[in-house]
């Protein structure tokens, strides 16, 4: 005989049943609310917070603080150092992006804040080094790269120094940007000695101005005389030729080409050499 339960006893076994259902999928999924361990955390406890995760190099958590902190205590004393903290966890952490992404929002809040100088400095940190995976995997020379980010990179050093001549960091940016300006300087070699591989001579020549244009300073000058040099003797341009062996003769008087001390291997390269000095 069919059993038919009460209204009651149907409606408390169908909460039961819910509530069970329920318990499970927080035990299989989590907590759809977990409880914020933060709650009721006054500023300074949360900034200290997030120093002690950057001290122990756990910068996802100092980067939960840090927000966590600017969002509820908006116009409190720690605040604004806040936003520089997580450009600076984002960089220590090595994502170039997001990093750029937390300075520029800072730079743009703060134009006339005591710490910009910092500010742009480590804009200029976040993509010195920046390799992407692919470089990170071949082991590509920093010189061989898309030289966008570099440029990046020396334009902030370069408005760190321009703005804050007296800054702490002037010094370092300086170093940093002679070392990018040589970089550049390679990149576009490698781009010329590309172009002479295919026999590509103006594109070449075009780069190789390029370079004594615009990083007339780099320790790149003397091969892009070279090679403007070997571009010009390859289309029989023999004025335009003389003219440069002369200014590579007058700034580079011990060069290979000028001096005749050339290896064999040079030889096969730069060919015009040969009847240079036979």
């Amino acid at each position: 005989m069919l059993r038919i339960l009460p209204l009651n006893a149907l409606l408390t076994r169908a909460f039961i049943f819910f509530a069970a259902l329920t318990l499970s999928a927080c035990a299989i999924f989590g907590d759809p609310n977990p409880l914020d361990e933060t709650k009721g955390w006054p500023e300074q406890r949360l900034y200290a917070a997030g120093q002690e995760k950057m001290a122990d190099k756990n910068y996802d958590k100092a980067i939960d603080y840090f927000q966590k902190l600017e969002a509820r205590y908006p116009h409190g004393a720690y605040a604004t150092q806040a936003q520089l903290e997580v450009a600076y966890a984002y960089y220590k952490k090595s994502e170039p992006v997001l990093c750029l992404s937390a300075v520029d929002r800072f730079i743009k809040l703060h134009p006339n804040h005591p710490n910009l100088d910092y500010a742009y400095y480590l804009k200029g940190l976040a993509t010195f080094n920046e390799r992407g995976i692919i470089e990170k995997y071949t082991k590509q020379e920093i010189n061989d790269r898309d030289p966008k980010t570099l440029r990046v990179s020396f334009n902030a050093f370069k408005e760190l120094v321009e703005r804050f001549p007296n800054s702490r960091y002037v010094k370092d940016s300086t170093q940093r940007m002679i070392y990018l300006v040589n970089t550049l300087a390679m990149h576009e070699m490698h781009v010329a000695r590309y172009y002479m591989q295919r026999k590509a001579y103006v594109a070449a020549v075009n780069r190789t101005k390029y370079v004594l244009e615009t990083y007339p300073n780099s320790n790149a000058v003397e091969d892009a005389l070279v090679t403007m040099i070997s571009a010009y003797d390859a289309m029989n341009l023999d004025d335009l030729k003389a003219d440069t062996l002369r200014v590579l003769k007058s700034n580079y008087p011990e060069n290979p080409m000028v001096s005749g001390k050339i290896t064999e291997d040079e030889k096969v390269w730069w060919k015009f050499w040969e009847s240079l000095y036979q």
